[in-house]
């Protein structure tokens, strides 16, 4: 195996991904304008196709899934009040306590043990109404759940959790950041899955392969709060048509490849299942977490360790690598990771970096 740290493949994340040369084509032939103004024609034909596709009024273009998220609950919530959340989320742990900086409200964890919400757990996180506590305004929930391991919520526990809430008086807002992962898994429209909640993000730069961008979409008067949001927080972008073209080229010819990356995310999990002190699960999307434990190594060394014969992966809290497959991997990509891997956990990194593991 070569060393020098140049990655040969980049399994950190789907985010790493860079446009295709149709995606390219599409972004320099895009018709734009000044979107302050709303005169940017891609970027309506973008928000309109993507209202259309999570069956909702309307939908917003942002620069980053994170601001997405902000600007939903942002413009559902109430300032004093908790939004539930499971206890591993993204919006929890890894977006900076940004609804709490910017919109005064407060996250409250549901533990679950293997990161989906049930109605059962939403409704026993539910207080009676007191003076004494604050109140909840929303719960979002988050399909894929990353921390899980990119683990789907079915549109049956979807609208059962979203029926508990309203029930309560609650918003729902969705965090879809791999949304259209979890209806590829599933075999269902996006739509299904988003039908029961108020909000919903989901990220055009991860799975879909676009450089730039997410949407929140939902009721008409609430993405219109939103669009305010999105310019108090600086989101407002000009000629943003060049990126809105990406993002519209991914949607029409990105979705249906995703399975691909599902395929191969299985195909890795089963070559380095068996390797001495690797324990994992197998997964239901693109994401893969190896807990690597029974190794005797901690997790950034062996990131460190791949990366030095051209494999890129994450440490994922103290036990666990992550990768993410995307359209950037192909089969030849994942053999080679195998390989890496076991030849790393092995002590024979001089090995044949073309040969499988086995």
């Amino acid at each position: 195996m070569t060393g020098g740290g140049a990655l040969r493949v980049d399994l950190r994340s789907d985010t790493v991904t860079r446009p295709t040369p149709a995606m390219l084509d599409a972004m320099l032939g895009a018709r734009v304008g000044d979107d302050c103004f709303g005169e940017d024609p891609t970027v309506r034909a973008l928000e309109e196709r993507t209202a259309e596709l999570l069956g909702k009024e309307r939908a917003l273009f942002l620069p980053s899934g994170i601001m997405a998220n902000q600007v939903a609950l942002l413009a559902m919530g109430e300032p004093g009040t908790e939004v539930l959340v499971e206890a591993r989320a993204h919006l929890l742990h890894y977006e900076e306590s940004s609804v709490a900086a910017h919109g005064g409200m407060t996250l409250r964890a549901i533990s679950t043990p293997d990161g989906r919400l049930t109605a059962d757990t939403v409704a026993g996180a539910l207080r009676p109404a007191s003076p004494f506590h604050p109140r909840v305004s929303a719960l979002a929930i988050e399909n894929t759940h990353l921390d899980s391991g990119g683990r789907v919520m079915s549109a049956g526990v979807v609208a059962d959790v979203a029926e508990v809430a309203h029930a309560a008086g609650l918003r729902v807002h969705l965090d879809g950041a791999r949304l259209w992962n979890a209806a590829a898994a599933l075999g269902v429209e996006a739509s299904e899955l988003t039908a029961p909640v108020d909000t919903v993000m989901t990220c055009l730069s991860k799975g879909l392969g676009a450089p730039v961008g997410s949407m929140m979409a939902g009721p008409a008067d609430v993405v219109e709060r939103g669009w305010r949001i999105r310019r108090r927080l600086g989101g407002q972008m000009r000629q943003a048509g060049f990126l809105a073209a990406a993002g519209l080229y991914a949607l029409e010819h990105h979705r249906a490849r995703l399975e691909e990356d599902h395929a191969r995310a299985r195909r890795l999990a089963e070559g380095v299942a068996y390797l001495p002190g690797i324990r994992l699960q197998a997964p239901e999307t693109n994401v893969v977490m190896i807990d690597v434990s029974g190794t005797g190594m901690a997790p950034s060394e062996l990131v460190a360790r791949l990366r030095e014969h051209g494999v890129g992966m994450v440490p994922f809290g103290p036990t666990r690598l992550r990768a993410v497959l995307h359209l950037d991997v192909d089969d030849a990509g994942v053999e080679l990771a195998i390989s890496v891997l076991s030849g790393v956990l092995r002590g024979d990194e001089a090995g044949d970096p073309e040969r499988p593991a086995r």
